[in-house]
């Protein structure tokens, strides 16, 4: 399992971009609003940013953070979702993905309920 991380600049195209992860098989997902380090200290009126990069940034324009807990072989087609829909990630202002491995994922996949009655009867046994 893996945690797939999309910080999505191009937030016009949210909606598409997960009804399209939906569609493959990736239904479920957490969007924060959130916003760069340069937006934020660009709407503090920060020091660190020189009135010409200021200029850069309307100060409307914020992103979000999608986060998925995704199977090892939902990746590829997360990715060929995500540029098929954003767009080579690699220019300036679309987004940013990555993964991060999990070694513990609880609450995102419902076992069977052979599974569920094996461990309430070793909860018995223990209890007894």
């Amino acid at each position: 399992m893996k945690l797939l991380v999309i910080i999505l600049n191009k937030t016009d195209v949210l909606e598409y971009l997960l009804e399209g992860l939906s569609a493959a098989g990736i239904g479920g997902a957490t969007i924060i609003e959130s916003s760069g380090m340069a937006m934020t200290l660009s709407k503090l009126d920060s020091s660190f940013l020189s009135a010409s990069i200021r200029g850069l940034f309307s100060g409307e324009e914020d992103n979000r953070t999608i986060l998925s807990v995704i199977k090892n072989n939902q990746l590829d087609l997360a990715r060929k979702i995500v540029y098929n829909t954003v767009g080579d990630l690699s220019q300036p202002n679309t987004g940013i993905m990555f993964t991060v491995p999990l070694d513990f994922v609880e609450g995102t996949i419902k076992k069977p309920k052979s599974e569920v009655k094996d461990k309430d009867s070793v909860n018995e046994k223990n209890s007894s």
